[in-house]
């Protein structure tokens, strides 16, 4: 064998251990990327997806537009909503993690106002429901949101408001998928 022959034998052995490597580690990106904690698995089909949606402000019968995009984080141990209402003239981040402690579901939103609320969250069938308590003036003493993916590419949620023991249906609004999203 001459010096030419080992030299290409040699950098193809190189080349080949490279590619391994190259594989071996994207494949592991792959697998922890679609990993989520066990606690989290109901998520799956909201993740990585954006939803826009339409409403009229109750208070002013404003148009408003709300996008909703929906992501992992913290390597699959928790979940991270992101509202933007009229092109972030108000939003905000939601946190979803397990929480041992209480053996929950638990949320925290984070606001363009400032302010941090709250919540314990709940799947029951296909609805996402989150509870939060509210201190307010006209007697609402909870707040109930139910979301729920509909025909695969539709996302439905709607907010109810605990008055006088009693829950009162407030705004539902229907979500397309932003089908040119990209994650």
């Amino acid at each position: 064998m001459n010096f030419n022959q080992i030299l290409i034998k040699n950098m193809f052995k190189g080349l080949t251990g490279i590619m391994l490597s190259i594989f071996c580690g994207l494949n592991a990106q792959i697998n922890m990327n679609n990993d989520l904690s066990e606690h989290l698995i109901r998520f799956k089909p909201f993740l990585g997806r954006q939803f826009i949606g339409e409403f009229n402000d109750p208070s002013n019968n404003r148009k408003m537009k709300e996008v909703i995009t929906w992501k992992r984080i913290l390597n699959g141990n928790a979940v991270k909503i992101t509202n933007s209402i009229n092109n972030d003239e108000y939003g905000g981040e939601t946190i979803i993690m397990w929480e041992q402690n209480s053996n929950s579901l638990r949320s925290w939103y984070f606001d363009t106002s400032g302010s941090l609320i709250e919540s314990i969250m709940e799947f029951k069938e296909n609805k996402l429901i989150s509870i939060q308590d509210v201190q307010n003036n006209n007697g609402i003493t909870k707040v109930k949101t139910i979301m729920e993916l509909a025909y695969g590419k539709e996302l439905k949620k709607r907010t109810k408001f605990l008055m006088n023991n009693m829950w009162v249906d407030g705004l539902e609004v229907r979500y397309q998928e932003n089908s040119y999203f990209k994650p």
